[in-house]
């Protein structure tokens, strides 16, 4: 298995591997897919199953490229058009392009009622998009009859409605239903009993389920336990019985259970039994019944297609009424039914004939991952139907689908990525090409948008957008700007632009992707809450203590050798070469030293220069000494201190889970190497030899840890570190790609999330462009391996009473223009005329301006506003946090929304 899969490029996949992992990822490479139908769904699927990585796709289709493709067919132009080419002439090439790995077929031999289908036996997996219900029925029950059957996919996208059906056969096994790692839960003690009951560490809740399966850890005393398999029953968040436990020792202390993956099988029906009693993933639950609905009409549009032999015309009432009296007819024959709903019913007549390329690209996101679980076995499958109504490159083909930003209409949409291309971004990232690696994302996603619509208005910026760059995205720029959009990878950035979209009253569309996991959130002005409304947990930071002396899992030891790095190479290096900095004379230090002087840091640069290595021997001579020291000394020192035998006050012993006691490792040279170890002492020494100190001993190379680069030795260092001091604690160590990860903080990534999230946010900016009602909002999460897709209304937008009526919400902004003479006295009378709120006190960020109870603070009143506060560089105002003195006495002081205060020649507004 590992030899097939480097014969893909783990550059190339590497964060997809985190999510699939290696078995996953073989299967893949041997599979091949046949895909019919090369328009707006169609062409989606293809690009993400190519980006993924499967062994070879078959593209068939028989239709020439129309205008209509356009505007939904991202890889079809229009001299693809006024030439008549086919389309899968015009989409084949371009798919091939997004994967040297993957071979790309072309077919166009008519696929209809008379074609022998025998053909597709050689595919693991078979997906039609605009194909007619008799003919997803015909190939269905082909597929479902072959021995192993083929697995089989269908999607349709009309108008406003899409809809997914999957059909796996009758036993399909999957490996790994939810594709969550494991956690080693650690136990306080276990009951000889039956049957016996086991609790968990205080305030770790286990998270099991019962008829769960767990292996046991290094538990003391019941020894017997210790690589067993027993099934559960919880009995309590933090306990749970594993059956008799009666005729084995008495437990004594520590070990952990891990939560066995054990596989599951799926039953699946045919597209015809599941047409009148169809299994639905219900994403909405405000509206329980639309699944059902859409269901219904879809199944009334495939009847006016088979008798009319075509689709609605646009605004034909009269096809409209046929449309619905079809659908009422059908819902007749459903065992579960739900009220026909008319409005969806004529809307989709309305809009049959056209494709809304946003919402084929969410849903094919999702149809894409079925795909991959079809050929894997990874994740839990869709049971069997997902109907739906009404990140970066992936958002930037939607706009330009969509016409956001057209240069004839005045628009534009400006960008902004400080980051270059790595080989990493390529398998999801499809509008970069391997030239394109070590370019500007935001620069070459510009150009290849273009390609796509020639008239869209692109600017592409290389700045982080951060307080530092506040000179060039300030208020003025964000006035230009009618919807901000952002796809970041960190909380703190989300928070900053959130806080700038509410400060500049600008709607903020925010998504992200983890994995197989996505999310959306809207937020507009007056209606929805922020961003910063709701606090995310904060991330929990590991004990120091835990890191120097008690590791228990993995990620402590990959932790603690990712702080040895920056201490030896970044924290060190700095500090050096700061002293020479302040103190550039070799020759004046000595002489300051001599004299009995002490200089700050001097000890530190002395040391640094004793043991400053000027060949290689000499490098090996210190890692050998910092062997010693880390992976034998330190671990006979703690147990000197803490021997096994040590127990605390109330008996227990100090050694027990999680604390793990140390083995001192003795250095052997016979210790084998393996050749990815011999690799990494290679590009070590490289490293290590290019980064010494300059001939005069006054300047160290600082380095900054890069984890994309597999040359510099820095995951190799950390890597080696970890998994010693895994060895010495009786730790699993993780291999290179885990490690990598963890040090790297990496987000797993896989490019039908990102497909899926990008096409949510865009249906959600057609509703902001139109204004359209809190009621219309949806906030959506969803987890594609379970899989789960779940809408929410946004939260609405909360209102703070002060007194007498007035309100205000995190939109509101009060405003006074102040002239040169302005004092602070004159601003709370300026406040107190033009709200009828007497001001109490008055902040500037975390400076008190004025605080009644604070001494001389009354003596400010007569100072002028310009001497108390300045605003930042590019700025003209403050925003000033004002509260307001209660009605009664007693009562504490009301908060009030922020009051900008603008410094103004004349007191005017500008």
């Amino acid at each position: 298995m590992a030899s097939d899969l480097m014969e893909i490029d783990d550059s190339l996949y590497s964060r997809q591997r985190y999510v699939l992992g290696d078995r996953a990822m073989h299967q893949m490479a041997q599979s091949s897919v046949f895909l019919s139908g090369m328009g707006a769904m169609g062409v989606e699927i293809a690009k993400n199953i190519a980006l993924a990585g499967v062994k070879s796709v078959t593209l068939h289709d028989t239709k020439l490229c129309e205008t209509w493709d356009l505007g939904s067919n991202f890889f079809i132009r229009r001299d693809d058009v006024s030439s008549q080419r086919r389309r899968y002439s015009a989409v084949c090439p371009r798919v091939a392009e997004l994967n040297p790995y993957v071979q790309v077929d072309a077919s166009s031999v008519p696929l209809d009622d008379n074609t022998d289908l025998s053909f597709l036996r050689k595919y693991q997996c078979v997906i039609l998009t605009e194909a007619s219900l008799t003919l997803q029925k015909r190939v269905n029950k082909f597929c479902h009859s072959q021995q192993p059957p083929v697995r089989f996919i269908c999607c349709d996208a009309y108008g406003i409605c899409v809809r997914v059906f999957c059909d796996f056969g009758e036993e399909f096994e999957v490996s790994d239903p939810t594709g969550e790692e494991p956690k080693e839960i650690f136990i306080q003690s276990i009951t000889q009993d039956n049957p016996g009951v086991v609790t968990c560490m205080d305030n770790h809740p286990h998270g099991l389920q019962t008829g769960q399966s767990v292996v046991f850890r290094e538990v003391g005393g019941m020894l017997q336990l210790n690589g067993s398999t027993r099934q559960i029953t919880v009995r309590s968040p933090h306990s749970f019985e594993i059956g008799d436990t009666s005729q084995l020792p008495t437990y004594t202390h520590g070990g952990f259970v891990v939560l066995l993956k054990t596989s599951k099988t799926y039953t699946f029906g045919t597209l015809e039994q599941q047409l009148c009693d169809p299994q639905v993933l219900i994403p909405d639950f405000s509206k329980p019944e639309a699944p059902l609905q859409i269901h219904a009409a879809m199944l009334a549009l495939d009847r006016f297609q088979e008798q009319l032999c075509r689709l609605p015309n646009v605004g034909c009432l009269q096809d409209a009424d046929t449309l619905l009296k079809l659908t009422e007819e059908v819902n007749t024959t459903l065992k579960n039914k739900a009220p026909v709903n008319s409005e969806l019913v004529r809307c989709l007549s309305r809009t049959a004939r056209g494709t809304l390329a946003p919402l084929a690209a969410a849903v094919g996101g999702i149809a894409s991952q079925e795909v991959l679980k079809a050929i894997t076995g990874k994740f839990a499958p869709l049971q069997q139907w997902v109907g739906c109504g009404a990140i970066g490159c992936e958002m930037l083909k939607n706009f330009a689908l969509l016409g956001v930003g057209l240069a004839s209409s005045s628009g534009e949409v400006c960008i902004t990525d400080p980051d270059l291309i790595e080989k990493s971004n390529l398998n999801r990232q499809f509008l970069f090409r391997p030239h394109h690696i070590q370019k500007p994302k935001s620069t070459t996603a510009a150009e290849a948008t273009r390609e796509i619509n020639p008239e869209l208005q692109v600017e592409a910026h290389l700045h982080k957008v951060c307080p530092a760059t506040e000179n060039i995205y300030n208020d003025s720029f964000y006035s230009t700007m009618n919807i901000v959009v952002t796809a970041l990878d960190n909380v703190e950035a989300r928070r900053y632009v959130d806080s700038r979209c509410v400060s500049n009253q600008r709607p903020l569309l925010d998504s992200g992707t983890m994995g197989t996991k996505g999310h959306t959130e809207i937020i507009v002005p007056n209606l929805t809450e922020s961003y910063n409304s709701h606090r995310d947990p904060p991330e929990e930071e590991i004990p120091f203590c835990t890191l120097k002396s008690f590791p228990s899992v993995i990620e402590h030891t990959i932790q603690w050798a990712r702080d040895k790095f920056e201490s030896a190479f970044v924290h060190k290096p700095s500090m050096y070469n700061a002293f020479w900095q302040m103190h550039p004379s070799a020759e004046a230090v000595l002489h300051r030293m001599q004299a009995g002087e002490s200089l700050e840091g001097s000890f530190q640069v002395i040391k640094l220069l004793s043991r400053r290595p000027s060949h290689w021997e000499q490098c090996i001579a210190a890692a050998r000494l910092k062997f010693e020291k880390y992976f034998k000394r330190k671990g006979q020192q703690l147990l000197h201190s803490f021997p096994l035998e040590t127990r605390l006050k109330d008996g227990s012993l100090f050694w027990q889970s999680p604390k793990r006691p140390p083995t001192p490792i003795e250095f052997d040279l016979k210790d084998p190497f393996s050749e990815e170890e011999r690799e990494a002492i290679t590009q070590l020494e490289q490293a290590i030899t290019s980064n010494k100190t300059t001939p005069d001993g006054l300047h160290m190379s600082s380095l900054q840890f890069e984890k994309d680069d597999d040359n510099n030795g820095h995951i190799d260092f950390v890597t080696s570190a970890s998994s010693l001091r895994a060895r010495m604690y009786s730790i699993e160590p993780a291999d290179r790609l885990k490690t990598k990860r963890i040090a790297g903080k990496i987000i797993p990534a896989i490019a039908t999330a990102t497909a899926a999230v990008a096409g949510m946010v865009a249906l959600e900016l057609i509703k902001v462009v139109g204004g359209y009602g809190l009621e219309s909002f949806k906030n959506c999460f969803f987890n594609l391996a379970i899989p789960v897709v779940v809408l929410t209304e946004p939260a609405t937008v909360k209102h703070t009473l002060i007194r007498n009526n007035i309100f205000f919400s995190i939109w509101d902004c009060w405003t006074i223009f102040g002239h040169e003479d302005f004092t602070l006295s004159d601003f709370m009378s300026a406040v107190r005329e033009k709200y009828g709120i007497e001001p109490s006190m008055v902040v500037h960020g975390v400076k008190m301006l004025y605080v009644p109870v604070m001494p001389g603070h009354s003596k400010r009143l007569k100072l002028t506003m310009q001497k108390l506060i300045k605003p930042l560089a590019g700025r003209r105002y403050v925003d000033l946090t004002v509260s307001f003195a209660p009605e009664s006495d007693g009562d504490e002081d009301l908060p009030g929304p922020p009051v900008r205060y603008h410094f103004s020649p004349d007191g005017k507004a500008p």
